[in-house]
């Protein structure tokens, strides 16, 4: 096995913050992380001076390289080494096109510039941000060797879907004079020797690629001592105050992207700052459900907005009214009067809106890169292509078209002004009757729309282990109703008087400068979310701390490690054995888990990946706090610096108040039992 790191920095540029390389610093991580080889990966750079000092002061190989502002994405770009100064030369002209943080070059200068892709190692941004993907990602797969991910769950992840690219952890440090903690992100290969086409073999080959030498994918090194942990559930056992809490604010410290439930967190003893508390999380549920569930509804609202029925009652009115004038005076007409363009109507503008969504639509098949094995099972992406195309082709054509209108319209309309000043004839008003009928008929359609959105249903509802969650829809029936979903302190008392009547309602929302219009679509239907428990009630006190530990949970699946301080503190056994332990094994398939407990309930039954036990230990009359880890089988658990401790003593200590006790208990239970 060698263990690899391609991502380090050494050199300040625009896309760094402020750091002074040490080569102090970057001697100390080589040697203290048995690194067997590493990149040099500066943003849009390559020194080639610099390289040669580092390559001759570090005894292991080291390959020239530079990350590259790509399309909005970042891609380590690595060559072989075999001719630095044609390197330095070609980075230079990435260099002179990226003088702006957000600036980047497309696929076409990355290929002009370094040539033949194939020589080099390409490793993008995969599950890391920026990351490469559509366009971008089609135009360089055949040149990728493998996709750069940030956390060993996304490692994990990734690393079992045959449809993404090889990943790799790596450090992207910035080795400088202020480098404390040494990184823990790196990636061994299961490869016999270092060479350049070795290294690419390996990384295009899923099975040998792993995040531990020993232990392939199953552990992870977490502290820069070397300390481990499993990708999967880990329990952190030892008695008060030896340094459980510690180490998971460590962990929490070190690491990004961590969800840390710290220990009473959800349970508080003002029962009404609590209540507040708890209606407010529900609240901002209520409030993203809305948003997404009124998305449709908001895009008609923000058209019939735009709507003036008053308006075209008038100016239809007037019409008529001129039409039927200039009839019965007929005779004032002259010479003026009977140009043709006296009473010529103005081309109609229609954006064409269906045609826009087509084009997008026909581009979302072409450019989707996850179910693109099935697309090509029923479509053509070239026949495709050619469609999108033909539909552009006509969007261009009826924009000219428009534009012409527009000008013509121009010069009607200035003509129709002159002719009008010179004649005692009348002119009949121009009203495009079409656009007219329409929005009539939008009005209706956005009637009929509100109707149905207030009529009473539950829209949403999920079973979360024994809780629902329940989302319903209806009408208004309070002004403080509307009032509440506006979160707006203004009077609602005299649109609810047209609360009946969808369009007039929504004029009487508009009158007042109070409200944002962007935000009116919340106040046309009311959405309700509510907690209940499996008898259908809403939840007590103690069921709402049981609630939203299994929400704070389950919400974990956004991070990329979750951490929990003793949940027995807080819960009682029947809720911790059968519904979080459940939870947790659950989630732990995904993403590394950390429980914190003094509880057999959860450290005996929960069937723990890994175990980890922190023991306080004076030394020379210092304190120290040691972690001693293995599997929850082996006998014998081993802390970094090679000492050990009896696995059983530990978990009938940790878990049972140890070994007298637990005889106790297990002989009182069994004087009880029935049998």
């Amino acid at each position: 096995m060698k263990k690899i790191d391609l991502h380090i920095h050494t050199i300040k540029t625009i896309s760094d913050s402020d750091f002074t390389f040490c080569m102090d610093s970057l001697k100390r991580y080589v040697t203290e992380a048995n690194l067997d080889a590493i990149a040099i990966t500066n943003h849009n750079k390559f020194n080639a001076e610099q390289f040669r000092a580092i390559n001759e002061s570090l005894p292991i190989t080291v390959f020239p390289g530079i990350e590259i502002n790509l399309d909005n994405c970042h891609i380590l770009l690595l060559s072989d080494g075999s001719d630095i100064e044609d390197f330095e030369s070609r980075s230079d002209e990435v260099l002179k096109r990226i003088s702006h943080v957000d600036d980047s070059i497309t696929v076409d200068n990355l290929k002009n510039i370094y040539g033949n892709l194939n020589s080099y190692l390409i490793i993008p941004h995969h599950d890391k941000k920026p990351s490469i993907r559509g366009k971008t990602l089609e135009e360089l797969s055949s040149y990728i060797t493998a996709g750069e991910v940030d956390s060993a769950k996304k490692f994990i992840r990734v690393i079992k879907d045959k449809t993404k690219l090889t990943p790799v952890l790596f450090s992207d440090v910035r080795a400088s004079d202020s480098l404390c903690s040494l990184p823990t992100r790196q990636t061994f290969l299961d490869c016999g020797e270092l060479s350049f086409s070795a290294i690419r073999a390996c990384l295009r080959d899923k099975g040998k690629v792993f995040l531990s030498e020993d232990d392939g994918n199953s552990l992870f090194q977490i502290f820069d001592d070397g300390q481990k942990m499993s990708t999967g559930l880990n329990v952190l056992l030892g008695d008060r105050s030896t340094g459980k809490t510690y180490t998971l604010n460590k962990i929490n410290d070190v690491y990004e992207g961590v969800k840390y439930i710290r220990q009473f967190s959800l349970v508080q003893r003002d029962e009404a700052a609590y209540d507040r508390e708890f209606k407010n999380e529900v609240q901002k549920k209520r409030s993203t459900f809305l948003d997404r569930y009124l998305s449709a509804f908001k895009s008609v609202l923000d058209d019939v907005m735009n709507v003036d029925l008053e308006r075209n009652k008038r100016d239809v009115e007037n019409y008529i009214s001129s039409l039927l004038k200039s009839a019965e005076e007929a005779y004032r007409r002259d010479a003026y009067s009977k140009v043709a363009l006296f009473d010529e109507t103005a081309f109609p503008v229609r954006d064409d809106i269906v045609l826009k969504e087509l084009i997008s639509s026909v581009r979302q098949v072409i450019e989707n890169i996850e179910y693109r094995n099935i697309i090509e099972k029923h479509v053509d992406i070239k026949s495709l292509k050619k469609l999108a195309c033909e539909l552009i082709e006509l969007l261009w054509s009826k924009a000219l078209e428009n534009k012409k209108r527009r000008f013509l319209n121009g010069i009607i309309k200035d003509t129709k002004d002159s002719l009008k000043t010179r004649t005692s004839a009348i002119q009949v008003n121009d009203v495009d009757l079409y656009r007219v009928c329409m929005e009539d008929r939008k009005v209706k359609r956005f009637e009929d729309i509100v109707n149905s959105l207030r009529k009473e249903s539950i829209i949403f509802e999920e079973n979360v282990q024994g809780f629902s969650v329940v989302a319903s829809k209806g009408a208004f029936t309070k002004a403080g109703e509307i009032k509440s979903a506006s979160g707006v302190n203004t009077s609602f008392k005299e649109a609810l008087k047209e609360y009946g009547a969808p369009y007039r309602y929504l004029q009487a929302l508009m009158a007042d400068n109070h409200l944002v219009r962007s935000e009116l679509y919340r106040l046309f239907t009311k959405i309700e979310y509510k907690i209940l428990n499996s008898d259908g009630v809403d939840v007590s006190g103690g069921e709402r701390s049981e609630f939203r530990l299994l929400q704070e949970i389950k919400d974990a699946q956004n991070f990329d490690i979750l951490l929990i301080d003793e949940p027995e503190s807080s819960f009682d056994n029947m809720f911790l054995k059968s519904d979080v332990n459940q939870i947790l094994r659950e989630i732990s398939e995904s993403m590394p888990v950390v429980v914190v407990t003094h509880n057999s309930t959860v450290g005996a039954s929960v069937s723990a990946d890994y175990l980890l036990y922190a023991n306080k230990e004076v030394e020379s009359g210092k304190t120290i706090y040691r972690i001693y880890s293995g599997h929850p089988t082996d006998k014998i658990l081993k802390s970094i610096d090679g000492r050990s401790i009896k696995n059983h003593k530990i978990m009938l200590n940790s878990l049972e108040a140890g070994l007298e006790a637990y005889e106790s208990r297990r002989q009182a239970y069994e004087a009880i039992e029935d049998r």
